[in-house]
């Protein structure tokens, strides 16, 4: 390689600004500390050695990841960088994606606090339009066969169901405090009430107790998987929490135990779950295999949950913003 600086991987696939990338290789520091820059923008360097560099991504940020030693350049080494596409948000859940690509997010607030908009519409064109204006702390979101969104409160426990055109109307009460929601494969949608029941609402609105787990700090977070159990997270004060799933009898066990701060989750078409998390110090969205084997998948802050998109790309919501990862996946079909 005449001296080049060689790279070997690159960990995780993915990232958004804020997160880091860890490179691998020889001759990288070989005449001077090691320079990275992804596209045009320069990477903040964290660790700079011969073989093991960590760079934090820049905003901005898009393109190929370069290493540079003194006059000489590594090869071009593709990794997935993901792009903001809205902000000023506040999102404490999973976005959700309608049928056309369209991507939904919240301005939940405070609890008790009335915001201006509660969700966003976020088109193809990354346009961000007020969706819900007139609903207090909205915190889970969920499409139906049909295509209506439904939207929990933690302040007033109510799903909403939302029209295409905007309209609002009641679908259940006393969800206490309502926050994560899927909908089962003959569209029973599930409801998790943070301080330890998840509810079950038929078709024709009957409500039944279908678990009880330990109470959340922040709040539930459901995804149905391909072997048609209730996958849940719901952090606590612990930061060694779970990942756990429920039967169709409503028997709860433990999937995975060892992340910190769980939150948002979803599945790919091959039976991949990637859940918003902590795991080994480094916060990302952490995938699983069907074997439960865990590792970063994308590495960044703040993140609070991800979903795919028809265009075979990730929508990904921290506290305050909604990024695109176009990490080529295709997601679980919700029916």
């Amino acid at each position: 390689m005449n001296g080049r600086p060689q790279i070997a991987g690159v960990t995780p696939q993915a990232a958004i600004p804020g997160g880091e990338f860890q490179i691998r290789g020889k001759g990288m520091a070989s005449a001077d500390r090691p320079r990275v820059t992804i596209g045009d923008t320069a990477a903040q360097v964290v660790i700079g050695s011969d073989s093991y560099v960590v760079v934090r991504v820049p905003e901005g940020a898009a393109g190929d990841l370069i290493v540079e030693s003194g006059e000489r350049s590594s090869e071009a080494w593709t990794c997935d960088v993901g792009i903001q596409i809205a902000d000023n948000l506040h999102p404490v859940a999973n976005p959700a994606v309608d049928k056309f690509g369209n991507i939904y997010a919240t301005f939940s607030g405070q609890r008790g606090q009335k915001t201006p908009v509660a969700v966003y519409k976020v088109d193809l064109s990354y346009s961000s339009q007020p969706f819900v204006s007139d609903l207090m702390n909205a915190t889970g979101l969920a499409f139906d066969r049909a295509g209506i969104l439904y939207v929990s409160s933690r302040y007033d426990g109510i799903v909403y169901q939302v029209e295409p055109n905007g309209a609002m109307s009641v679908y259940v009460e006393g969800m206490g405090v309502a926050t994560g929601m899927a909908f089962d494969e003959e569209e029973n949608l599930y409801v998790g009430d943070r301080s330890g029941t998840i509810f079950k609402i038929s078709r024709e609105r009957q409500i039944y107790v279908f678990a009880t787990l330990e109470a959340s700090l922040a709040a539930y977070h459901l995804a149905f998987g391909p072997d048609g159990y209730l996958y849940v997270t719901g952090p606590t004060t612990s930061s060694f929490d779970s990942v756990f799933r429920v039967s169709h009898d409503g028997d709860v066990e433990v999937f995975y135990r060892g992340l910190g701060r769980p939150q948002g989750l979803a599945f790919d078409v091959d039976g991949n779950l990637y859940v918003a998390a902590s795991y080994g110090g480094r916060r990302g969205v952490v995938r699983f295999d069907p074997d439960r084997k865990a590792e970063l998948f994308l590495s960044g802050p703040g993140i609070v949950g991800l979903a795919f998109t028809p265009s075979k790309s990730i929508a990904v919501t921290t506290t305050n913003a909604l990024y695109r990862v176009d990490a080529g996946l295709q997601g679980r079909p919700l029916f």
